[in-house]
């Protein structure tokens, strides 16, 4: 890779770091009391994607391991955030569904997250934001998951 190919990777993570450094780091002081990132994300996705998946699937959907993801699952259901049942047709697996509780607490965090999320967006104005998801979306895609052999 050229110097100036190599600059301008280290400035693109660079930048992306500190990015998410700084949007976990806000995130976390508002979030609802004990709700940490990684919990409102799996109750995020449980509502976008309606239904049922099993903690494989969910830890493959956030690139986790089996066993950080069991974790999780474990603090979401004693705090009665989601259900988790045996799957009927592979009594091995589980299945975990978002509970009526865990919706709303879904919704507290997106009322206390929406005030940041918002002064981010009118300071960077809708159409620069807009314009700039379709890159990061690729980013992350291309960034996916390494196969091993």
């Amino acid at each position: 890779m050229s110097t100036e190919k190599n600059a301008l990777a280290i400035s693109l993570f660079s930048e992306v770091l500190a990015a998410d450094q700084m949007v976990r780091n806000r995130l976390s002081r508002v979030l609802p009391k004990g709700m940490e990132i990684s919990h409102f994300s799996v109750l995020n996705h449980l509502a976008w994607h309606e239904g049922e998946r099993s903690p494989a699937q969910l830890a493959e959907a956030f690139n986790v391991t089996r066993g950080a993801m069991t974790n999780t699952l474990n603090r979401l259901e004693w705090a009665g955030y989601v259900h988790i049942r045996p799957d009927w047709d592979d009594a091995r697996r589980k299945m975990v569904a978002l509970s009526p509780a865990g919706r709303r607490a879904r919704e507290q965090a997106l009322n206390a997250i929406a005030p940041m999320v918002g002064d981010v967006i009118d300071n960077l104005g809708e159409d620069r934001v807009r314009a700039t998801l379709p890159i990061l979306r690729e980013l992350r895609a291309r960034m996916g998951p390494v196969k091993s052999d």
